[in-house]
């Protein structure tokens, strides 16, 4: 026994050994067979350490003389948060620490954080404008500031050569900015929450020379918001569902716009969509239907004649299963679509909409529509007669797919299948999914 112990003892102290001694050839700059980390480049390692928070980037250097160096020459990640009441804010640093840190650190800057709440406001917006224009921050690549005044975002915008993606939350942008707004890098811009002009966010647009990603959401003014950009790719709009206030927003120009999508709108007719000119549009939703000429939290109208969308290939809707026929005389306006999304959802609205006729069929139905997806599919009533007119009529469908709440038994998919006339089914090849949705919130997943 007291030999086992002897031997164990003896282990031990080698176990222990040996750590100290890996721990003393990594602080002196020796990478052993399994230090994978300090075997990678500088350039690699300061990359990991500008991802990571403020504070946890600053206390590397203690890690080994290896890491020593690395902060003060990664790309800065600056967090600058004031402390409201009951809100942590352990990643970030207080403003009053910024002035040291930004003076220790001489650059790049890879990204900017800064939220302003509580006392003392406009001290810390003009420490944090004279921030933005020190050489720590002369490069800065991302940027999201909350509750900035006029005097900060001035400065935000007169300095922004730089500037890949900016976030812009809780502010009012001022009526007038000198000298003009200029992104001439920025990729990928999110307004939030803001207050800003019709003529000063047609401005803003025309300073961003190489912008492929814009969010709005929750927009204080104007009534109508103009988009023209050559470069813009993908639109997303939110309107706030605690006003009543009505927005127009016109794609007034917009040639290499793909998807247009509006979410969580939770007012009726709030919102009206005007397509203008957008020819590479293929990605359009969803919208609440009601009528065919009525789409009440997204209305959208349509320059051409026959309010014919040929671009469009995937749409989504919300709709109650008693819309039939108002979703089929909205799919006439995108005879090319291919892919549609339908979530059902209860809608009280009872005015009549004219029939499908059958004499003249949707240019989809009959050779472009190949997947259909039902979510929120309860498999009764109005929805599952609305399901069964694409299982008859859908030509050249290659999916259907049909999200429910609860698991299917084998014998319930299989009465189901029954109740659509699945046998009938007017593409043959169309094979049918049943899955159990992953929200109850019916959000769409646009591919």
């Amino acid at each position: 026994m007291e030999k086992e112990e002897a031997v164990g003892t003896a282990a031990a102290a080698e176990s222990h050994g040996t750590a100290a001694k890996r721990a003393r050839s990594v602080d002196c700059g020796v990478t052993t067979a399994d230090d994978f980390i300090s075997r990678l480049p500088d350039a690699i390692l300061g990359t990991i350490i500008s991802l990571v928070p403020t504070k946890d980037g600053g206390r590397t250097p203690v890690l080994s003389r290896r890491w020593r160096h690395l902060w003060r020459s990664a790309p800065l990640n600056l967090e600058v948060s004031t402390r409201p009441p009951g809100v942590p804010t352990s990643s970030r640093v207080p403003p009053s620490a910024v002035s040291e840190i930004i003076s220790r650190h001489p650059g790049p800057a890879r990204r900017f954080y800064f939220l302003c709440r509580g006392a003392g406001e406009g001290g810390l917006h003009a420490q944090a404008a004279s921030w933005l224009h020190s050489p720590a921050l002369a490069h800065l690549q991302e940027l999201d500031i909350s509750y900035a005044n006029p005097l900060l975002l001035g400065s935000v915008l007169r300095s922004a050569s730089t500037i890949l993606v900016a976030k812009i939350d809780h502010c009012d942008f001022p009526i007038e900015i000198v000298p003009p707004m200029n992104f001439p890098n920025l990729n990928k811009l999110t307004l939030f929450n803001i207050s800003i002009s019709e003529e000063v966010f047609h401005r803003l647009l025309s300073g961003c020379h190489a912008l492929e990603s814009l969010y709005m959401a929750d927009f204080h003014a104007p009534d109508r918001l103009r988009v023209i950009s050559p470069t813009i790719r993908s639109i997303i709009f939110r309107h706030s569902s605690s006003t009543s206030k009505k927005v127009e927003l016109v794609i007034e120009d917009a040639p290499r716009l793909l998807r247009l999508l509006l979410t969580d709108c939770n007012r009726d007719d709030r919102v009206t969509i005007r397509v203008i000119r957008a020819p590479d549009l293929e990605i359009l939703g969803p919208f609440l239907v009601v009528v065919s000429k009525l789409l009440l939290f997204k209305g959208i109208s349509s320059v051409s004649s026959t309010n014919s969308m040929s671009t469009v290939k995937v749409f989504a809707l919300r709709s109650s299963g008693d819309r039939l026929d108002a979703v089929l005389n909205i799919l006439r306006w995108f005879p090319c679509l291919e892919k549609l999304y339908v979530t059902f959802r209860r809608c009280r609205d009872k005015r009549t909409e004219p029939p499908y006729d059958p004499l003249h069929p949707i240019e989809c139905l009959e050779t472009h529509l190949k997947k259909v997806v039902f979510k929120s599919f309860l498999g009764y009533g109005k929805q599952l007669e609305f399901a069964r007119f694409f299982v008859l009529n859908a030509k050249v469908l290659d999916r259907i797919e049909f999200e429910v709440y609860n698991k299917y038994s084998s014998e319930t998919a299989a009465y189901q299948r029954m109740l659509l006339q699945v046998e009938n089914r007017a593409s043959r090849d169309a094979p049918f999914e049943f899955r159990i949705s992953p929200t109850k919130s019916g959000l769409i997943d646009m591919c």
